[in-house]
């Protein structure tokens, strides 16, 4: 089979505790051509020196995480590339698994690398269960793999954009490409760490003041209203109540955090759209 070179994009701040763990698992994998780019936002531990045990191609760029993936991209020389964050573990068989797809079929520009996440903790056996449900689900997964050609032609990640930048490269390329994302079966473990209920909320609450970019794109307009609507979430989730209440004081976290989240993502719109009416006047 053909061995095309991957660039490995990770973008990091302050990543120190769980770098480590993702760039050994990059080393680790099964598919061998593979460059590994760390492109480091000012970080103030030592995320750097543990980046240059594993890579020579270690940069600093920011100010935010699209900005520091299209960054690393620039300086990949793969056919391919794949993003993931820094607090990301790959299973050994990924980026074979998506060299095998991508060669597959010439219309493959991008491929979803489904997730499962772990953690420490209460709020993190919540995260868990909720992200077991969006696995093959369209408009909650995100491609991360994809012809470096097409990230190019795309414009990489908007770097305006933030919070939703996952979802809104990958459907970009599927609105002018339709049905060119596919997906894998190994995982990517990602690791939640200790969550703080008041910071999810707080990130949720950043992130929906600026939504406003990512919601009037026509590519994401009919992913948004699944992905905003609260009671699409709660049917999702409801929809397999032997998974939900399996554990149930899980189950009733998990329903109490999203309905926290989805509170905070809330006041955050509300926030912006004063702040747009007021810059009106």
């Amino acid at each position: 089979m053909k061995q095309p070179l991957v660039s490995v994009i990770v973008p990091t701040k302050n990543s120190a505790k769980f770098l480590d763990a993702c760039l050994q698992s990059i080393k680790d994998q099964t598919y061998k051509n593979i460059e590994l780019i760390v492109v480091d936002n000012n970080s103030t531990d030592n995320t750097k020196q543990i980046a240059k045990k594993y890579t020579d191609k270690v940069y600093n760029h920011g100010p935010e995480r699209s900005a520091q993936r299209n960054y690393g991209v620039r300086w990949g020389k793969g056919e391919y590339v794949l993003i993931i964050d820094s607090d990301m573990e790959l299973s050994k068989d990924v980026i074979a698994a998506c060299v095998k797809e991508a060669l597959s079929r010439d219309d493959i520009k991008g491929i979803i690398i489904p997730e499962e996440s772990f953690g420490e903790g209460f709020w993190a056996k919540c995260k868990k269960l909720e992200r077991s449900y969006y696995v093959g689900l369209d408009w909650m997964e995100a491609a991360r793999f994809f012809h470096h050609r097409v990230y190019d032609d795309m414009g990489g990640y908007d770097e305006k954009n933030t919070g939703t930048e996952d979802y809104d490269l990958p459907q970009r390329i599927e609105a002018k490409y339709p049905n060119s994302i596919a997906r894998i079966l190994p995982l990517i473990l990602h690791n939640e760490q200790k969550i703080s209920l008041l910071k999810t909320c707080s990130k949720k609450f950043y992130y929906a003041q600026r939504l406003n970019r990512y919601a009037q794109k026509e590519a994401n307009k009919a992913s948004f209203k699944l992905q905003s609507n609260p009671l699409q979430r709660y049917k999702l989730f409801f929809s397999q109540p032997a998974k939900l209440f399996s554990s149930p004081l899980v189950g009733i976290g998990m329903i109490y955090m999203k309905t926290c989240e989805f509170a905070s993502g809330g006041m955050g719109r509300i926030v912006s759209f004063t702040s747009r009416v007021r810059s009106y006047e």
